[in-house]
């Protein structure tokens, strides 16, 4: 009797299903289901070939491109400062302020912090507010290459997906090597060059500790917090990242040590022009075109 009654069930299926959507709320879930569909065929489509970053620098960014955006919309110009350097053309200093700044674990995490997202949900609770993402390096880096800084789910879902497979493809250095030359430092200036030569008037090779220290600083408000500006909060930030640098002995083992000259030897030549989105060029120092592990030039 029960298996007269399961077969009699199946059968019944097709009908059943049939008459749900003859109904308007069949209707719209087959539309749900439609939507769904057509969505994962566009992410299937649209989806960055990530393995590529391996032997390949991004031509732009989602970032870049949504400040060009806005920009047009203004009616106003849409030229960013952006000159691609290899990892070696970029001080060990600004490597330590940065990771110590927004990363400390990003050389021992596999693209996600636990105490990170504890200390933001800590965070949270204590000013009764809704928890903001604490994203590890490899996460920036996903969400400015490819997304957007909104928060909505969906966004999130393929951030994590785009962070794992950015783990899985590059190593720690390539990772740091691109973060550093496309995250934003103040409005129109992408890049550790670009910010050197418009803030310190010199290569990012040549950075200092309190140079980086206040570059590494205006990563989470980089529109407000620069060099040169006298904001208090900004200036104790700073200060905070110096501190991190100093104890943070293991970061000077893994990215190099610190830079011991504070200037450029004034003898050196002028190296290659690297290009920038815009179509400008730059004369960066030949002291700091060292030999690029991945010996790529910009695209």
């Amino acid at each position: 009797m029960r298996i007269a009654s399961l077969s009699a069930f199946l059968r019944n299926i097709p009908g059943s299903l049939r008459r749900f959507l003859r109904t308007p709320l069949g209707n719209f879930a087959a539309l749900l289901v439609l939507a769904a569909f057509v969505w994962m065929l566009y992410q299937a489509v649209t989806w960055p070939d990530v393995a590529r970053l391996r032997d390949t620098n991004p031509a732009t960014t989602a970032f870049i491109e949504r400040y060009r955006d806005r920009r047009r919309v203004a009616g106003e110009s849409d030229r960013v400062a952006w000159h691609w350097v290899p990892a070696s053309a970029i001080s060990p200093n600004l490597k330590r302020a940065v990771v110590a700044a927004e990363d400390l674990e990003f050389f021992s995490h596999q693209g996600f912090s636990a105490s990170e997202a504890r200390a933001a949900l800590r965070k949270a609770i204590a000013e009764w507010e809704a928890p903001r993402g604490a994203s590890t390096i490899t996460q920036q880096l996903a969400k400015n290459l490819w997304l957007s800084p909104s928060r909505n789910p969906l966004r999130k879902i393929k951030e994590a997906i785009l962070t794992r497979q950015l783990e899985r493809s590059l190593g720690k250095d390539r990772i740091l090597e691109i973060y550093l030359n496309v995250v934003e430092f103040g409005r129109g200036i992408y890049g550790a060059e670009a910010a050197a030569g418009h803030y310190f008037g010199k290569s990012a090779a040549w950075l200092t500790d309190s140079e980086a220290a206040q570059l590494a600083a205006s990563l989470p408000r980089p529109s407000s917090w620069h060099p040169g500006v006298e904001s208090r909060s900004y200036r104790r930030y700073v200060a905070d990242i110096e501190r991190r640098m100093e104890r943070a002995d293991f970061l000077r083992r893994r990215v190099g040590e610190p830079l011991r000259v504070l200037e450029p030897p004034v003898e050196e030549g002028p190296g290659p022009e690297v290009i920038d989105s815009s179509g400008d060029s730059v004369t960066v120092p030949a002291a700091a075109q060292a030999a690029d592990s991945t010996g790529l030039e910009p695209r």
